[in-house]
C-alpha cells in the first residue's frame, strides 16, 4: 500500500487515463477541485470518506489506490510484515498530520469487496471531530487502548476487546480517547 503521494499520484494516474479534468472529478466526487490537487500533490493528509468518494467519481474500488500488483488467489500477511502505511486524516480539512495509520492486511487481493486493516489511532489535535459519512459498512475491534466512535447522536467508549458493527452511511467519527494512541482491527465494506 503506497504512502499519502502515492495515493496521489494512483488517482491523477487513473484520472489522466480516463481523460478526466480534476474539475470533473471535483463534481462527479462531490469534493473540492482544490483538495484533489492537494491530494493529487501529497500536499494534505485526506480523510476515508473522500477517497471513497474521489473512487466513485473515477469508477474504482477505494483499494485500487491502495494495491500493489492484485493477486487472484488468497493474500497472506505475516506478523510484523506490516510495512506499508497509508496516513489518513479526520475530516478536518485543513489538517496535514495524520490521526489514522492504516496498515492493509489485503492490498495485494484483487477484486476484493471488503477492506480489512489494522489501524493505529492517535488521539485529535483538537475536540473538532466533524462527523463523515460513506455507503458501505465498518466493524471494529479494538485492539489495544480505547477508542470514542460518535455514532450519528450517540458515542461509544471502546476498550481492548470490545468490537462495533455499524453502518457508515450513518454520520461517524473514530478517534482514540483517553489521551493514548490505540489499536483497531477495521474491516470496512464499501459497494461499488
Amino acid at each position: 500500500m503506497p504512502e499519502n503521494s502515492d495515493i496521489g499520484g494512483k488517482i491523477r494516474q487513473i484520472r489522466e487515463s480516463q481523460e478526466i479534468t480534476i474539475e470533473d472529478l471535483a463534481q462527479r466526487s462531490h469534493a473540492s477541485a482544490e483538495m484533489i490537487q492537494r491530494i493529487e500533490h501529497g500536499e494534505l493528509v485526506p480523510s476515508l470518506a473522500p477517497l471513497l468518494a474521489i473512487a466513485r467519481g473515477l469508477g474504482v474500488r477505494l483499494g485500487t489506490f491502495l494495491d500493489d500488483a492484485p493477486q487472484n488467489g488468497p493474500v497472506v500477511v505475516r506478523s510484523g510484515h506490516r510495512e506499508k502505511v497509508v496516513r489518513f486524516s479526520g475530516k478536518v480539512s485543513d489538517r496535514q498530520k495524520p490521526t489514522l495509520d492504516f496498515f492493509s492486511l489485503a492490498s495485494g487481493k484483487k477484486d476484493r469487496h471488503m477492506e480489512p486493516f489494522v489501524i493505529e489511532v492517535h488521539p485529535p489535535e483538537s475536540d473538532e471531530n466533524p462527523l463523515s459519512s460513506h455507503e458501505g459498512e465498518e466493524f471494529i475491534f479494538v485492539m489495544s487502548g480505547q477508542i470514542e466512535i460518535c455514532y450519528g447522536k450517540e458515542k461509544y467508549l471502546l476498550k481492548a476487546g470490545d468490537s462495533i458493527y455499524y453502518d457508515s452511511i450513518v454520520p461517524h467519527h473514530v478517534h482514540a480517547s483517553g489521551g493514548e494512541d490505540a489499536r483497531i482491527l477495521a474491516v470496512v465494506y464499501a459497494p461499488f
